[in-house]
């Protein structure tokens, strides 16, 4: 019986290594897909991501907003849709750019 249980534990081992071996090259074949896939999306020019929400024209609005002095950055940041930080980033990126 001892003999047994040992061979019985043994195949269980067995069988549960081949699993994972078998989940790990399913995984390997996935990753290769997506890579690939990924690959061939930018060979189509294709990018990925979201769009950027604030357009070369919103910058530029935005950037007359702040200048002229009539409204707070958060007001600006209301007005375009996105956060304080993205309008103190597009205003530093236009600095640094002067």
């Amino acid at each position: 019986t001892s003999d047994c249980r040992q061979s019985l534990q043994q195949s269980r081992r067995l069988f549960f290594h081949m699993l994972a071996a078998i989940a790990e090259f399913e995984h390997d074949l996935i990753v290769e897909r997506t890579h690939d896939g990924l690959a061939a999306a930018r060979a189509r020019g294709r990018k990925g991501g979201p769009k950027f929400k604030m357009t070369p024209t919103k910058i530029r609005q935005a950037r007359a907003m702040y200048d002229e002095g009539g409204h707070t950055v958060q007001e600006i940041a209301d007005t375009f849709g996105v956060s304080r930080p993205t309008i103190y980033r597009h205003l530093a990126e236009h600095v640094e750019r002067s």
